[in-house]
C-alpha cells in the first residue's frame, strides 16, 4: 500500500520510512503541514501517519482540511502531547487512531496493519481468492498451504490486486500504490511483473485479467 508519513524530524522520518518500506509499503514523506496538505489534495494514499507538532501548519489543521475535502483515508496520529484533550481533539477532527511518542516500532506497524485491514473491510486480516491466501501481518502468500515465492515488487503488485479483487485496477493506480513520488515504474515494467505473477499463479485457482482500457483485475478462475 502507498502511505504518506508526515514527520518534521528527519531522523525519525528516515527510520520510519525504511521500516515501513521493508514491510512492503511505498512511503512518501512530507516534512511540514503545508507540504502534506498539498500532497493530500491530489495524491492517492491508503493511509496517513500524521505528526501533530509540524512547522508551517500543524497536524490538526492538516487533518481538518483533509476531512473537509471529504477524504476518508485512514489517519494515524503521532504526537508527543500526552494530554487527553489533545487526543480527544484529534479524534473529533477525524483521526482513526492515536499513538503517543515515544513509541515502539512494532506497535506502530501493528496499528498500521489494523487500520489498513479495517479500511478494506478485512477485520480478520487474511485475504483469500481462490486457492490464494495472503496474511498481511507476516506478508505471507500461499497456495493450498504452500508458500508462494514472490519478489518484493511482485508481492506489492499482487497485494493491491488482491485487496481490490473482482474490480479493475488501472495501470496508473497500480503504479501509484507501489512506488513513492521519487520513483518511476514504466508500463513495460508493470507488464513484466504481471506476466511473472500469472506464471506463478497458474495453479492457484485465480487469474489476472487484462481489461482493455481499464487495467488489470484479479479474479477466481472460471
Amino acid at each position: 500500500m502507498r502511505l504518506l508519513l508526515v514527520e518534521d524530524n528527519p531522523d525519525i522520518a528516515l527510520w520510519l520510512q525504511k521500516a515501513l518500506s521493508a514491510s512492503g509499503h511505498a512511503v512518501d514523506v512530507a516534512a511540514d503541514g503545508v507540504q502534506a496538505d498539498q500532497l493530500l489534495g491530489y495524491e492517492p494514499y491508503s493511509l496517513v501517519i500524521l505528526d501533530i507538532g509540524l512547522p508551517r501548519m500543524d497536524g490538526f489543521e492538516v487533518l481538518k482540511r483533509l476531512r473537509r475535502r471529504g477524504n476518508k483515508v485512514p489517519v494515524l496520529v503521532l504526537t508527543a502531547q500526552t494530554g487527553v484533550d489533545a487526543r480527544v481533539h484529534g479524534l473529533d477532527l477525524g483521526a482513526d487512531d492515536y499513538l503517543g511518542k515515544p513509541f515502539e516500532l512494532a506497535e506502530l506497524e501493528a496499528r498500521v496493519r489494523a487500520l489498513l485491514r479495517r479500511s478494506q473491510g478485512k477485520e480478520d486480516g487474511a485475504l483469500q481468492c481462490g486457492e490464494l491466501r495472503f496474511e498481511p501481518d507476516s506478508k505471507r502468500y500461499s497456495v493450498r498451504g504452500q508458500p508462494l515465492a514472490l519478489t518484493p515488487r511482485e508481492m506489492a503488485v499482487l497485494e493491491v490486486l488482491l485487496y481490490r479483487q473482482g474490480k479493475p485496477v488501472s495501470k496508473d493506480t497500480l503504479a501509484e500504490q507501489i512506488v513513492r513520488l521519487d520513483q518511476e515504474l514504466s508500463a513495460e515494467a508493470m507488464e513484466i511483473y504481471v506476466h511473472r505473477l500469472r506464471k506463478k499463479l497458474a495453479d492457484s485457482g485465480v487469474v489476472i485479467l487484462t481489461l482493455r482500457g481499464l487495467g488489470y483485475m484479479l479474479d477466481v478462475a472460471k
